[in-house]
């Protein structure tokens, strides 16, 4: 398949990852699959009825996570992918996947309450561990980053962008190999594996987010 991006290091497909299998190939999975929250800014606390009509709206207009009505999607490419080593986002609201040898926090500093009416708000995200291989001296588990959530997510145009900076921790954990990433969204992972000068291949569904990704990869932005 004739992939949508290409540079010396980075090779992004537009497609759905289980039909474009390109990079079961790799060596290292690093991604942020759907999650099976169905996804909505702003969501924590609204009341059942505002959230439907809120996720209605955003169907429309395009700005839901494709996928993102359970974990389906994301258990089917792990099962694909198999105990290689792999690097997996995730909530504590839905079940683990499987084959889950550690779990690191992912705290965000920037993301702050909003209009909210409960007593605590989440500002966590966790990144679930498999396979084996990890290396570098130990580092914490909880790993903090400071950016603005919401303004990130304008900045890049992605509703759930990940910091480059992050990523770049994560891989510099991984083994050597190729990187993948069958959810590339807006190509944080891509990026990041170039920064640290490592192969990649990322494919994205969307093909707004082929040409944010393709765009940054080109420019070599560092957000």
């Amino acid at each position: 398949m004739k992939p949508y991006y290409q540079d010396e290091l980075v090779t992004l497909y537009h497609g759905h990852c289980l039909e474009v299998t390109e990079w079961v190939a790799a060596d290292v999975l690093v991604t942020d699959p759907p999650y099976g929250i169905s996804w909505m800014s702003n969501e924590f606390g609204s009341n059942k009825t505002k959230r439907d009509e809120v996720r209605q709206r955003r169907r429309e207009f395009g700005l839901d996570i494709k996928g993102d009505e359970d974990t389906k999607v994301r258990d089917e490419v792990l099962n694909v992918w198999g105990k290689n080593p792999a690097i997996v986002f995730g909530t504590w609201r839905m079940s683990r996947p499987e084959n889950v040898t550690h779990r690191l926090i992912w705290h965000k500093l920037g993301r702050f309450s909003g209009v909210n009416p409960n007593a605590w708000y989440p500002n966590d995200e966790e990144i679930y561990l498999i396979g084996k291989g990890w290396q570098g001296k130990p580092t914490a588990s909880v790993i903090t980053t400071h950016e603005s959530r919401s303004n990130h997510a304008r900045q890049i145009g992605h509703p759930t962008p990940k910091p480059v900076g992050l990523m770049e921790i994560l891989i510099n954990k991984a083994p050597p190999g190729v990187i993948a990433d069958p959810f590339a969204g807006s190509g944080s992972t891509l990026l990041a594996a170039k920064n640290a000068g490592r192969r990649a291949i990322g494919v994205e569904l969307e093909l707004k987010y082929c040409r944010i990704t393709a765009n940054r990869l080109s420019q070599g932005v560092m957000l």
